[in-house]
């Protein structure tokens, strides 16, 4: 058996072998495993911008909500004493009133099932005091805002050309 002579400047590690030749497979694993690769980067960026977005649906503002959910409320209960005072032949006005609002005209087991408060006490009215909501099938264009006493600068419009039924729109 023949044992391999060193290069000139190689020191030995053991009979037989040099060091400073290519490293050994355990070694290159270590150096390759040593950094986060493209697809596990992608995926924690990934994660990051959807908790991101999520976090910024979560902390939507409250006061338009609350006014987006009062126009709502608002308009589905317009349209629904529309139907009635159509249906039973009867004039039903919508007033405002100090701490809410009322329908006048409707029969009491309908005017029971209508409520006539706000969700917030902090909610207004700004409109007409009074709308007509029939019982012709065609009225006139109406339309009342609502507004916040907390964000008094923002206000939503609930509104009616006559024909279709009441929509919620912003006002601009």
């Amino acid at each position: 058996m023949t044992l391999a002579r060193p290069r000139p400047g190689m020191p030995w590690n053991r009979p037989g072998r040099a060091t400073g030749g290519p490293a050994p497979l355990r070694g290159r694993r270590a150096a390759a495993q040593g950094g986060f690769t493209l697809l596990e980067l992608l995926v924690v960026i990934s994660i990051i911008a959807l908790a991101t977005a999520g976090v910024g649906v979560a902390m939507r503002d409250s006061g338009q909500t609350l006014i987006e959910r009062e126009a709502a409320r608002l308009a589905a209960l317009l349209e629904s004493a529309r139907a009635q005072s159509r249906a039973g032949g009867m004039p039903v006005r919508w007033r405002t009133e100090a701490r809410g609002f009322r329908f006048e005209g409707l029969p009491p087991s309908a005017l029971q099932a209508l409520p006539s408060q706000w969700l917030d006490a902090g909610t207004t009215a700004r409109a007409p005091t009074m709308l007509v909501l029939g019982p012709e099938p065609l009225i006139g264009p109406q339309q009342v805002l609502i507004t916040h006493h907390a964000h008094p600068e923002r206000a939503l419009r609930v509104a009616t050309d006559g024909v279709r039924p009441f929509t919620v729109e912003p006002v601009q």
